[in-house]
């Protein structure tokens, strides 16, 4: 065997055997998340794996640009999200990204596929249904997961719409004074 060939097939090896192992979350947090009850106001997205090729790799999940967490096999990360345009990305040889648009109320899974690639682990996220999702998320346990920073709102008033100010990290109607005699 040459020893490309041979590099090949012990990747393949680690790839498919071993396990990761990732902060994870307590039996309660688990428990709670899997009730899939989506907070008012906002959206749950709920990032799982739910296969074991791969196993002995880490992947580290961001969430609009910001560490979610580190997901294994079999693990999942969860978290409520504000409504709205959200990039999600799956850090591996090739990063893999996904923008979906959050609807409040709603309940977001994408499967995080691991795959071999050349040097290292590949991912590729899929946005997957609700029925799909649910049951690759009972599959998995709760990994540690990072809150994603909520926006402060805005810090200049040029970020406002119309005669709106921004006091206080927020944008509120400017209230114009009368002229006193």
């Amino acid at each position: 065997m040459n020893r490309p060939a041979a590099f090949l097939l012990i990747g393949a090896a680690v790839l498919a055997s071993g396990c990761a192992s990732v902060p994870m979350a307590s039996h309660e947090a688990d428990a709670a998340a899997k009730k899939f009850e989506v907070p008012s106001g906002r959206a749950n997205l709920y990032v799982y794996r739910n296969e074991s090729f791969g196993g002995a790799v880490r992947m580290s999940v961001q969430f609009d640009g910001a560490v979610l967490g580190d997901t294994a096999a079999n693990v999942y990360l969860y978290t409520p999200i504000a409504p709205g345009p959200h990039t999600i990305v799956s850090k591996s040889e090739d990063d893999s990204q996904l923008t979906i648009e959050a609807k409040a109320g709603a309940n977001y899974f994408l499967w995080q596929e691991v795959k071999m690639g050349l040097w290292a682990a590949r991912s590729a996220l899929q946005q997957v249904d609700d029925a799909k999702g649910r049951a690759g998320v009972a599959e998995c346990n709760l990994a540690k997961t990072n809150a994603p920073l909520v926006s402060s709102g805005c810090t200049k008033d040029i970020e406002c719409k119309g005669s709106r100010i921004c006091k206080a990290g927020a944008c509120i109607d400017s209230v114009q004074s009368l002229p006193t005699n």
